[in-house]
């Protein structure tokens, strides 16, 4: 375990320091284009990306995957998943360039046949990246994807950017996505040496593992995707925009918190997966540590979301204000179980994961719908942070069926850290009653120098004042205190 935990920890700095870059670069690019596009223009690519993530889920064979938990894949092996990808990339371009017409017409705006073509090539792009890199995640390597996931934000961003402020268009979320894109190809091929060969073997090795995992994932696109359709066809693409920009924003700060981390983590669990002690014990440790720093992100995001959108983004984006403060909420409370995918997959039981997104749809669907149509927007995001609220609990379900952990054991693992939110979250909020009402830049940027370091303040105190109160026990701080060391050792000795 030592070994693994070292490795991890290795890893994560790597991308703890790309994900650094990649966040400030993301975040830059994303409050630079919503000064110079509008609402529309984000739902109107957002749109197409929601048609496109559709389709490509339909067809999604979770090759990756399958290479990482293969004993011992073979050149051949990689070649077989590269042609597959390559050939699959192809079939949907043309598809989807063959759909954008259709589409047009039934959304009735006739931008989204360029928009759906461009976005088509782009899915031909991704196809065909070198599909070597995944040794290096079975190796927990990581040095590789800063030099990847940096080179294709920088150079995205700097190309949708700069289209934004000279052309004020949609296109700059277009092209960007296409030049990213490119860019991550060129470069997969240049830290990995790999040269694909047109193989078609090994197929039932792969669709043996990827069969319930591709259907999860085309019910959970499903899941999570149809609500922007119906809100693109029923309320237009400026709502759209408003829902698509706030739940991006209200995932920011919980994803980049925990990237550098759970993306080591499937990798992990698959190499103690036939060590039920051992697995057992890693996923407590490493889901308390994940929703120790997911927790105080997203739900610190929520409670500073008024000032922080007025002050970055203007009041034209204030209808977002409402829901990056629910589903911020929502995504930081998620992560109480959201670990179940990594750690169904390392046990394959795939199925088991796709009897749980089908359930979910089926719940979701139905209670999204209504409340859209009986209330708009706002009905939607209450019904997302319902059914949000519920998945968390299935996926902790779905946990003790496959660890044995109970789902109070669950909770009892994460206690001082909900304990420290509450207690954040109550004292940043009392304290913006008391400041006075801000309607300008300076006054809105005060209201954040305050609050913000009151929270962390709060947080921080209270986790620590908590857990060293209860006798220092096995937790997300000593592990948080033991990386700090390895840190500052590797600095000193470095």
């Amino acid at each position: 375990m030592s070994s693994i935990t070292g490795r991890l920890i290795k890893g994560s700095m790597w991308l703890s320091l790309s994900r650094a870059i990649v966040n400030g670069l993301a975040t830059l690019s994303t409050f630079v284009l919503a000064w110079y596009l509008s609402p529309a223009d984000f739902g109107l690519v957002a749109l197409a990306t929601t048609m496109l993530l559709i389709v490509t889920t339909v067809t999604e064979l979770s090759l990756t995957q399958a290479l990482i938990r293969h004993e011992a894949p073979t050149e051949s092996h990689f070649s077989a998943a590269w042609t597959l990808n390559a050939t699959r990339g192809l079939i949907l371009c043309l598809f989807f360039a063959a759909c954008a017409w259709p589409a047009s017409v039934v959304y009735e705006d006739p931008r989204l046949f360029g928009v759906m073509v461009a976005l088509g090539f782009s899915v031909l792009l991704g196809s065909m990246t070198n599909p070597r890199l995944i040794m290096l995640q079975r190796k927990l390597i990581f040095w590789q994807e800063f030099v990847l996931s940096v080179s294709q934000k920088f150079v995205g961003v700097v190309v949708a950017v700069a289209i934004a402020i000279i052309f004020h268009s949609y296109w700059a979320l277009v092209v960007g996505t296409l030049v990213s894109q490119a860019t991550y190809l060129v470069t997969s091929y240049l830290v990995v040496p790999f040269r694909p060969r047109i193989v078609f073997k090994h197929m039932r090795e792969f669709f043996s593992f990827s069969a319930w995992l591709t259907a999860g994932q085309i019910v959970n696109t499903l899941n999570w995707r149809f609500d922007h359709l119906l809100i693109g066809k029923v309320l237009g693409n400026a709502q759209l925009g408003y829902y698509t920009f706030g739940s991006n924003l209200a995932r920011l700060p919980t994803r980049e918190a925990t990237a550098p981390l759970t993306q080591t983590i499937y990798p992990s669990f698959a190499t103690i997966r036939d060590d039920p002690g051992r697995l057992a014990a890693a996923y407590q440790r490493v889901q308390a540590l994940v929703a120790a720093i997911a927790l105080p992100a997203g739900i610190g995001v929520a409670v500073i979301a008024d000032p922080l959108v007025r002050l970055t983004l203007g009041e034209k984006w204030a209808p977002a204000i409402f829901i990056i403060q629910s589903l911020a909420s929502v995504y930081a409370l998620q992560t109480l179980g959201s670990l179940v995918q990594p750690l169904g997959m390392a046990k394959g039981k795939t199925r088991l994961l796709f009897v749980r997104d089908t359930q979910m749809l089926f719940v979701r669907v139905p209670i999204i719908f209504g409340a859209l149509m009986l209330y708009g927007l706002e009905g939607v995001i209450y019904s997302r942070v319902f059914t949000g609220l519920l998945g968390a609990l299935v996926n902790m379900v779905l946990v003790k069926h496959f660890i044995g952990v109970t789902v109070l054991e669950q909770l009892a693992a994460n206690g001082r850290a909900l304990a420290s939110i509450a207690i954040m979250a109550a004292g940043v909020l009392f304290a913006s009653t008391w400041l006075p009402a801000a309607n300008d830049s300076v006054g809105l940027a005060w209201q954040l120098a305050i609050l913000v370091p009151l929270g962390a303040v709060l947080y921080c105190g209270s986790s620590f004042g908590l857990w060293l109160s209860m006798k220092r026990p096995d937790g997300p701080e000593r592990e948080i205190l033991n990386i700090l060391g390895k840190i500052l050792s590797k600095v000193r000795h470095g």
